[in-house]
């Protein structure tokens, strides 16, 4: 488990601190995550990877010269958000264009999409290079589904080599896709791995058995079997793959077998033994295979195989050198010079306006609710965690500990400065999807912001005000998420609530909102019976089964605390 820690909430930040500490050569600490210490020349494309901690040496370890320009650093698990991806990137640009690349998750890709859009509105060329190499994960005839995993790693290197070496930005867009277009990865856990702060796994394998399929968010895997001898699993890993091989892919491919973080190099290099020899048996030949930790999900016992089929360009770049503080081949380039190393690029903010009477009145409502709401959250982590844990990476509760603390004092200092509701929740929402990063980071963030953008400065909220809200809420979440009712998502209860409470709010916004929140509560108990459509619960559909979609819970206690403040504002006048 994982033992060594101060705050766990502050696990992250405190990892980064002695990363960024013991590697100074190589990065440098910017907001959202971390750079090359020094720049790379101007005119190249800046190729910045990113996800959620836990996975050392991806993402952080393999910024440096011929590899990334930087890492956005999400918490354990969890995406980065938004504008920590939007940080890095203006903090890696170069005048070429950033292109992002990670893993297929729902959480990466609504935040990462945000991010390359407001880039894109400042005149910043970007692209999301999005990997889907696990091949348990989906079928092939939806391959674009796919988890991305070990794979992550080849398509990485690939396309930094290629951007380090002159490609302009297609070419890097273009070599990056071909890389994922051509890597297969699959993994086995033998028992799962401890968030700090925890005292047991987020999941448990029975005692002679595997999981096959897992993933690298502390997902158990899709099926289990008997656990096999180290020849078995080589023969299971290598069959899997050579099954899903490109119809193109040639006979030359490069290997990957990664240690998840708890089983020893000297039992990878026993299974390494057999692999590389019914590789060959089928008639490939490894170049410059890879056998270590290179994607780990903290303690977890358990490896995993990728193959990338290679062709002559991809073999050259997958073989360019590097140096970065957890992999280095050959003689890398020198990554700027001090003539390049111009100032970072300032973010610029927002004013501040000052609301009339009445709209800073109404932002003290939303305070002392957003106040109520984090308290909630931190009552409930362990069991939301819980619920998220039975087919996802139990991370819910802490990001919705963290977004909604985070969102709270954000609105406390900016409604100190005498701003109405609108902005309040504007700067809520933002400080929710910064902390808490992921799916509900972005939804929740972008939730708060369109409700608030509904609320009145000049006068009290009224009914029909918060159901246009709550209208505008729901669109919000439902254009991000791509979330349609029945996919076992937040949505599943916000739908039913925003109907019932416009078809209520006839009999005043307080006794509107209590029933609204019960036609919720009772919609997020009923998706325990669903089985999940989208997201990173959806691998794992038959074990979601039976337990209610965390989201939906989360979004529930919420709606029904709102409404008794409402309730009590309601008496008090």
């Amino acid at each position: 488990m994982t033992r060594l820690y101060d705050d766990p909430a502050a696990f992250t930040e405190d990892m980064v601190t002695g990363f960024v500490a013991a590697h100074p050569e190589h990065v440098r600490r910017v907001p959202g995550g971390v750079v090359r210490a020094k720049r790379a020349r101007k005119g190249k494309v800046a190729v910045v990877t990113g996800g959620g901690s836990g996975h050392y040496p991806a993402f952080c370890g393999v910024v440096g010269p011929g590899f990334a320009d930087g890492a956005v650093i999400g918490n354990i698990f969890t995406s980065p958000s938004a504008e920590d991806a939007y940080s890095v990137a203006r903090a890696a640009d170069r005048g070429a264009g950033v292109v992002f690349s990670f893993g297929n998750y729902a959480g990466d890709n609504m935040n990462f999409g945000l991010a390359v859009e407001r880039l894109q509105r400042e005149g910043i060329r970007a692209h999301n290079a999005v990997v889907t190499d696990d091949v348990a994960s989906a079928p092939s005839e939806e391959a674009g589904r796919r988890r991305g995993v070990v794979g992550d790693f080849p398509v990485f290197k690939v396309a930094s080599a290629a951007a380090e070496e002159g490609y302009d930005f297609d070419g890097v867009v273009r070599v990056a896709e071909r890389t994922n277009e051509r890597t297969r990865s699959l993994g086995v856990a033998f028992d799962g791995c401890t968030l700090p702060g925890q005292d047991h796994p987020l999941f448990e394998v029975p005692e002679g058995r595997m999981g096959l399929g897992l993933g690298i968010h502390g997902e158990p895997g899709v099926s289990e079997r008997e656990m096999p001898s180290a020849s078995e699993l080589a023969k299971i890993l290598v069959d899997g793959l050579l099954a899903e091989a490109p119809a193109d892919g040639g006979r030359r491919v490069t290997a990957i077998l990664n240690g998840l973080g708890a089983t020893k190099y000297e039992e990878l290099f026993v299974v390494w033994g057999t692999v590389s020899r019914l590789l060959a048996e089928a008639g490939l030949e490894v170049v410059a295979p890879e056998v270590g930790e290179l994607v780990t999900s903290l303690d977890m016992a358990g490896c995993s195989l990728t193959l990338t089929w290679l062709d002559d360009e991809l073999e050259r770049l997958w073989q360019a050198p590097a140096d970065t503080p957890a992999y280095r081949k050959g003689d890398a380039p020198s990554s700027g010079t001090a003539e390049d190393d111009d100032e970072l690029p300032e973010i610029e903010r927002e004013p501040v306006v000052i609301a009339p009477a009445e709209g800073q009145r109404t932002a003290a409502e939303v305070v002392r609710a957003l106040d109520a709401m984090a308290e909630l959250m931190r009552e409930q982590e362990d069991e939301l965690g819980r619920m998220d844990s039975v087919a996802g990476d139990g991370d819910h509760g802490r990001g919705m500990t963290r977004g909604s603390g985070a969102a709270a004092e954000a609105a406390r200092d900016i409604a100190a400065q005498g701003v109405g509701p609108a902005a309040v929740l504007v700067a809520a929402g933002d400080a929710w999807a910064a902390k808490a990063g992921g799916t509900s980071g972005v939804l929740w963030g972008a939730a708060l912001r369109s409700f608030g953008d509904l609320l009145p400065d000049d006068r009290p909220a009224v009914g029909a005000d918060l159901v246009a809200g709550a209208e505008a809420a729901l669109a919000a979440v439902r254009r991000l998420g791509r979330a349609e009712p029945g996919d076992k998502t937040l949505v599943d209860a916000l739908q039913p609530f925003t109907a019932e409470l416009r078809a209520a709010v006839g009999d005043g916004g307080a006794e509107a909102w209590r029933r609204a929140a019960q036609v919720a509560t009772k919609a997020a108990a009923d998706t325990a019976d669903l089985r999940p459509r989208t997201g990173r619960a959806r691998p794992l559909a038959e074990r979601s089964v039976g337990t209610p979609d965390p989201g939906a819970t989360s979004l529930a206690l919420a709606l029904t605390r709102i409404g008794e403040l409402l309730g009590e504002r309601e008496e008090a006048a």
